[in-house]
């Protein structure tokens, strides 16, 4: 006698690596930008930030571990530098040098065996405050291809559900535009131009990979959702802090997403490190 197999329910299904999900987004998202936008400029810099990061991942995983890591994340890393750098001229430094900081980030720059900044957000802004007249930030929008948002959306959105970090893109969503809407109110001028940069290509990799980074994020759900909220007001703040000229570098207007993130998130990851830690001692 055979009795028919139980369906599977949605937690029992088969647990895949989220890495190679995040990773299969963010070769859709290059493979979009490419082929719609020509957005990575040269497949030198493709190859040379993609190298770097593997190598040094093989390297720095070898030499502190007594192993060679998975390199999926250094090619997750070596995509989102080549995507969001755009140095002047045809200069290939940058995606070297921003390779190797972005991965030796994760072995030099931790506490308690956790590292604090994600490593593609570290050093881009690293590069960004000792490289400003050399070096930006890919900021158009995709214009108005439709399609190429709803498919990078579409996909984004069920993908940062499958790794469990859904809450935090949407936190942070709904946060940036009730303080966009606020800021357009404040300054009275149109509510678009406000909420436009959220269909850009660097909004994007900062919600669907940065600010969600499963190793740089805080352990429990509802401080994920926190600290969500609270890196989206810390970036309304330097807006805020340029429309009245206050001092602060002028990349750091240009992007203040990033460095919301550069500056709260390893904080965020210290305090929950840090408590952790106490709590389990205690």
């Amino acid at each position: 006698m055979t009795t028919s197999a139980t369906p599977r329910t949605a937690d029992e299904l088969p647990r895949i690596d989220p890495r190679y999900l995040i990773a299969f987004l963010i070769t859709l998202v290059l493979v979009a930008a490419q082929f719609r936008f020509d957005a990575v400029g040269s497949y030198e810099r493709l190859a040379l930030a993609l190298g770097t990061c593997v190598a040094t991942e093989a390297a720095l995983s070898w030499f502190v571990n007594g192993k060679v890591a998975s390199p999926l994340s250094a090619y997750i890393s070596g995509i989102s530098l080549t995507l969001l750098t755009k140095p002047q001229g045809a200069v290939l430094w940058p995606f070297a040098i921003g390779g190797f900081l972005a991965i030796a980030s994760k072995y030099v720059l931790r506490y308690r065996e956790a590292h604090l900044w994600n490593p593609t957000n570290f050093a881009i802004c690293a590069l960004l405050l000792v490289a400003p007249n050399r070096i930006s930030v890919l900021s158009h929008q995709w214009g108005n291809d439709v399609v190429t948002l709803v498919v990078i959306w579409g996909f984004g959105l069920v993908i940062a559900s499958r790794v469990k970090v859904l809450h935090i893109t949407l936190a942070y969503i709904v946060s940036f535009l009730a303080l966009s809407g606020a800021r357009a109110a404040l300054l009275h001028e149109p509510l678009l131009p406000e909420i436009a940069p959220l269909t850009g290509p660097m909004y994007q990799l900062f919600i669907f990979f940065m600010i969600t980074d499963p190793r740089t994020v805080v352990s429990r759900r509802k401080w994920q959702i926190v600290v969500a909220v609270i890196i989206a007001v810390a970036e309304a703040l330097l807006r805020v802090a340029s429309d009245h000229n206050a001092p602060m570098p002028a990349v750091v207007d240009a992007d203040p997403a990033l460095f919301a993130l550069w500056i709260i998130g390893p904080v965020a990851k210290w305090i929950d490190v840090h408590s952790r830690t106490r709590t389990a001692s205690g």
